[in-house]
């Protein structure tokens, strides 16, 4: 197969790399346009435009899709598909249509279950006892397109985002090249997506990720696993931020946010929490009882 690539993130450079080692041709790499990073705020490139130029793979960064030029340079590429792996562009029904067999998307859910930005997190938050990868035909909707194969992985309770990440990303692989070796066959069908069990899985915001101490200790387990290892969610003690990476649901009862002990087990809405790894302002990860050690928190206390 002739092929574009377009995505932007760690996970669409692994899907990349995948396919650079096999048989099929890579003639051209779309990434969204580098970006400020790091303290001095230099321009970085994406992952996926650093995986394409090491292998010597043309890179196109453009800020849309829309304009008629980047348009017929796409079409001029004579692809027979473009697989699109979390670009973050929205593509216009040109783009879709120049590839012989068009554009195929993977996306990190079982469709149509958590289309948009974060499917990876929602699916751990909302306490979902799986997910997947879908290869989607893409058409002009937010992933609404018809699934050509997916492969589904269980969620259990210790995912975290950045397991689950990994796991998706290794599954998609065969997932795909299976799906690009039977495209053109008339057996492989596209199965349009149910218009029931819709869901968005919106982007995550900075606030989200405030734990609130009100919620039951299962639902602050699954959004604690959800947000790590970014954005991470947080408690407040003495006006600083703290990170908590993980936790396990315990018995326990207190006011929400009372801490229960001293080895930092704070009382929920229902039920408590026993603070396993947190990750202060400029350290790295450590345990509970590490953290205790450098800055006691006495019980009784209410965290933030």
């Amino acid at each position: 197969m002739r092929l574009a690539f377009m995505g932007t993130p760690a996970f669409s450079a692994h899907i990349l790399k995948a396919l650079i080692a096999s048989p099929h041709d890579i003639v051209c790499v779309y990434s969204q346009p580098p970006r400020p990073a790091g303290r001095g705020r230099k321009l970085m490139p994406s992952a996926v435009h650093i995986v394409a130029e090491d292998a010597g793979i043309p890179v196109r960064t453009p800020q849309s899709l829309k304009s008629p030029d980047v348009q017929a340079e796409f079409a001029a590429l004579d692809l027979d598909a473009a697989i699109v792996v979390a670009y973050g562009l929205i593509l216009p029904q040109a783009i879709l249509d120049a590839p012989k067999y068009g554009c195929l998307n993977l996306h990190a859910s079982i469709l149509p279950r958590w289309r948009g930005a974060a499917p990876i997190q929602r699916a751990i938050m909302a306490g979902d006892p799986e997910t997947g990868i879908a290869v989607m035909q893409m058409e002009a909707g937010l992933d609404t397109g018809p699934v050509l194969a997916e492969t589904r992985i269980p969620i259990i309770s210790e995912t975290t985002a950045g397991s689950l990440h990994d796991e998706l990303a290794e599954a998609a692989v065969p997932l795909l090249l299976a799906t690009l070796e039977r495209l053109g066959d008339p057996d492989l069908v596209a199965t349009p997506q149910s218009a029931e069990g819709v869901t968005y899985a919106e982007k995550i915001s900075k606030a989200e990720a405030a734990i609130d101490w009100t919620r039951s200790a299962i639902e602050l387990d699954r959004h604690i696993r959800g947000l790590n290892p970014a954005p991470g969610a947080y408690f407040e003690h003495q006006g600083q931020r703290i990170k908590l990476l993980k936790a396990r649901p315990v018995s326990g009862s207190g006011a929400p946010g009372e801490v229960l002990d001293d080895t930092l087990t704070v009382a929920c809405g229902e039920g408590a929490l026993a603070l396993q790894l947190v990750q202060p302002a400029g350290k790295g990860p450590m345990s509970a009882a590490a953290f205790l050690n450098g800055r006691p928190i006495a019980r009784g206390e209410v965290l933030g």
